[in-house]
């Protein structure tokens, strides 16, 4: 009878085989050794264990902060109230802090619990879609469109080109995330994007496959208050010289092409302030606190808004617009309506 090399069980059955399929034990010093590397094996190291989240507890979670507390989440799930608080612990324990704080008799969101509930908001909706795209049942919230808004773009521009993809015959729910450049083509790389509409196109130091729409462009005016429009007026541009400017960030292509175009003529305007926001530098601009610079497209928008007046239009300065896709050819159908309304819009 010959054996073969030793193979070890579980140390409930320390045995070893050989080919005559009887068993003979190991040797007892070999048993312990063995069924101490066992019992390692069967507790990993906190560095290797996989770490997963619950989503029972976080779906908990969601209803607590919807509906204003854990007794009126409680009666919405038809639980009883222990059962819900202690989901709740449970996932603060996960996340090692706390994500409420009582005010008096109120619970709060701590930073913590109002990231975690924006992130829990995101996943049931998405959660919701794709019970319906599994039913083959139309959302009645519509097809999602999610589009990056440039932080530089002129919002009431960026309204008009949105507005037409929200009166089609099919529903569609619009979500709009504002932010810089670079970071938008981050999330559309990461496919968290459908669009993104900029001032400038990508280019090929951004690394992500993504493809420009040329949506326009648009001459651009200077704007200043009424009570300031006719000094500003008189031998413009000149008049622009030290003069008080609210310009946008320098990160914009329309920066870019301001800064030129004042080099180019000699003109020096004093910078009173520069905005990553377009909407906040034209509330600046709105106090009378200097003038700035947009589309001449919707100066009739920024007379009516703002209370602010064209004083002209600087002779060859325009400004480009794009809608960025990681689709060479647009498909989703709100996607072709905004691009359809820009073209209507602008020059092309």
């Amino acid at each position: 009878m010959t054996c073969i090399d030793y193979f070890y069980v579980p140390p409930a059955a320390l045995l070893l085989p050989c080919r005559a399929s009887c068993y003979f034990p190991a040797p007892a010093s070999e048993r312990a050794s063995r069924a101490t590397e066992l019992k390692r094996a069967e507790q990993p190291s906190r560095a290797n264990r996989v770490e997963w989240l619950n989503y029972h507890h976080l779906f908990y979670f969601h209803h607590v902060v919807r509906e204003g507390g854990v007794a009126a989440a409680a009666r919405r799930l038809r639980l009883a109230q222990p059962t819900v608080s202690a989901q709740l612990r449970q996932l603060e324990e996960s996340f090692g802090a706390p994500l409420f704080r009582r005010e008096g008799r109120r619970l709060e969101l701590t930073e913590l619990g109002a990231m975690v509930q924006r992130y829990a908001s995101e996943i049931f909706s998405l959660g919701d879609e794709l019970l319906d795209l599994v039913r083959e049942q139309p959302s009645a919230r519509g097809q999602r469109l999610v589009v990056g808004v440039a932080d530089a773009l002129p919002k009431l521009l960026v309204h008009r080109f949105l507005e037409p993809a929200l009166r089609q015959s099919d529903p569609v729910r619009l979500i709009c995330r504002q932010d810089r450049y670079q970071r938008l083509l981050d999330e559309l790389a990461a496919q968290r994007l459908d669009l993104v509409l900029a001032d400038s196109p990508i280019g090929p130091s951004h690394n992500i496959k993504a493809f420009n729409h040329l949506l326009g462009e648009s001459r651009v005016s200077f704007f200043v208050t009424e009570a300031q429009a006719a000094r500003a007026r008189r031998n413009f541009p000149a008049s622009l010289d030290r003069h008080p400017f609210l310009f946008p960030a320098e990160h914009t292509a329309l920066r870019r092409a301001l800064d030129h175009w004042f080099s180019s003529r000699g003109i020096r305007p004093r910078m009173l302030g520069e905005f990553d926001d377009s909407a906040l530098l034209k509330t600046f601009g709105q106090v009378g606190l200097g003038v700035f610079a947009a589309p001449t497209v919707v100066a009739a928008q920024l007379r009516a808004q703002y209370g602010v007046v064209s004083i002209g239009e600087p002779d060859g300065l325009r400004e480009r617009f794009y809608a960025i896709t990681s689709e060479r050819r647009i498909r989703h159908a709100g996607v072709q309506a905004i691009a359809e309304a820009a073209h209507d819009l602008l020059d092309r």
